[in-house]
């Protein structure tokens, strides 16, 4: 049970993993999380999954059993879980009920105490509660006081109204919203700004039958790739939440980091967090008008180091985007396109700020298979073996440790890190020069050969 309970939010597959008697213990027990005050009051949104009304009914009992009311936030974009708890009485803690990208057996919990992730340590937590709380059978469930909240229809009247200035906006657009739930908000906004837009897959469906919602696979954009070949333009693929956002020219699919870039170029004295997985020019290209601070991977974490420093700007390379200087420093896909937006209409040329920069050949994250229990021991036999590397290996230069570890070297980087969502490794490869990249990955392959072999 305990490996549902990831770094940064509960991830499992419905109903064995996301069982009825354990959903409602994380209810019942995230209650006791809350500050103790009358009302006690907690807001769940869903996705489109087929389980996720289900999942609702079930925490929805365990939080009634700890004597909280419970909004019904309905069918929503992941942002509009964060939004509510900006606005002038927010609840105390809201749930987002979603599988985001994994496939359509999986589901989970994003959760918001306060205006902060619940994540980390805390989510562990309350992982070992759950745990003992189940094996002792302790009843908890009851019937719950539930209200309707349009939580979603406040949301679509702010961003309505502060991006009002790109009202009849002519542009070739296309929106691929994977049959997940981002459209529920995006649509109406669009259609109340008079922006035309060309949509596919528009309709929620928890069975993802188009395509799988993960704009990060190349596979998945090939229809709206096809649309943008014949009308120009540009495209919008968001992933099952409505948290993530790829944007897309005839020429380019831009990535998280790509986009950091660029909207910095609109921030005065930005200061941008990045994860260990972006590029080395969004780095160097933000530390000469501003400051690009290296974090680890992860929403929760990134939203976390921006609150921290109070970065004006964060991106992680999967489309996660979280503004700071207008907004509230969350992950939202839908005002990320809004902004993107704003730099067409100031005459922005995506692809010749891009053009500009020196290039630079990458590889997609490489995954590697390994176990829960492991992987973390992996990573730690990896960096000390590092200390002391074969005569073969390329010339270190620095390596950074703050999450997994990313070795640098005269011409480039290479990526080792544990997956925080999957029992996985992942690495990934840059160079200034292509040649590198097989060099880099050989190296790196040998040495974690190696040391998986003498763990096992």
């Amino acid at each position: 049970m305990q490996n549902i309970f990831r770094e940064y939010d509960i991830r499992g597959i419905f109903p064995d993993e996301l069982s009825q008697d354990v959903v409602q213990a994380i209810g019942y027990l995230l209650a006791s999380k809350i500050p103790q005050a009358k009302p006690r009051c907690v807001a769940i949104g869903y996705d489109a999954r087929t389980h996720s009304r289900t999942l609702f009914e079930w925490l929805a009992s365990g939080f009634a059993k700890a004597g909280c009311e419970v909004l019904d936030l309905g069918l929503i974009p992941t942002p509009v879980a964060y939004f509510i708890m900006f606005e002038e009485r927010p609840p105390q803690l809201s749930v987002m009920i979603t599988g985001s990208h994994n496939p359509k057996e999986y589901n989970g919990f994003k959760i918001t105490l306060g205006q902060k992730p619940f994540f980390g340590q805390d989510l562990q937590q309350l992982g070992v509660e759950v745990s003992d709380c189940v094996r002792a059978k302790i009843a908890t469930h009851a019937t719950p006081t539930i209200h309707k909240n349009n939580a979603l229809e406040r949301y679509i009247a702010y961003l309505s109204h502060a991006f009002a200035h790109l009202k009849d906006l002519q542009i070739p657009l296309v929106l691929d919203c994977g049959n997940g739930v981002v459209a529920q908000g995006i649509s109406p906004i669009l259609d109340s700004l008079q922006i035309r837009y060309t949509g596919l897959f528009m309709q929620p469906d928890g069975h993802f039958p188009n395509h799988h919602p993960d704009p990060t696979e190349d596979k998945n954009l090939r229809d709206i790739k096809a649309v943008l070949a014949k009308q120009g333009g540009i495209g919008f693929a968001f992933d099952g939440d409505g948290d993530r956002l790829v944007v897309l020219t005839q020429k380019r699919v831009l990535k998280g980091d790509d986009l950091a870039i660029i909207f910095a170029q609109k921030i005065k004295n930005p200061i941008v967090v990045g994860e260990v997985k972006c590029s080395m020019n969004m780095y160097d290209t933000i530390n000469k008008i501003g400051k690009a601070v290296m974090y680890k991977t992860g929403h929760s974490n990134i939203k976390t180091k921006i609150k921290e420093i109070h970065a004006s700007f964060g991106a992680e390379v999967s489309g996660h985007l979280f503004f700071n200087d207008r907004y509230f420093g969350y992950d939202d896909a839908t005002y990320a396109a809004l902004r993107v937006l704003e730099l067409v209409q100031d005459g922005i040329d995506i692809d010749a700020l891009l053009d500009a920069l020196p290039p630079l050949y990458a590889t997609d994250e490489l995954k590697i298979s390994t176990t829960e229990s492991a992987k973390f021991a992996i990573i730690d036999a990896f960096c000390k073996r590092l200390k002391s590397p074969p005569a073969d290996f390329p010339a270190i230069k620095e390596t950074i440790t703050i999450d997994g570890v990313r070795i640098v070297f005269d011409e480039g980087w290479a990526l080792l890190r544990a997956s925080n969502t999957t029992p996985m490794l992942i690495t990934r490869f840059e160079s200034s020069k292509q040649e590198n990249l097989a060099i880099y990955e050989k190296a790196l392959r040998a040495l974690l050969d190696s040391v998986m072999e003498e763990l096992r």
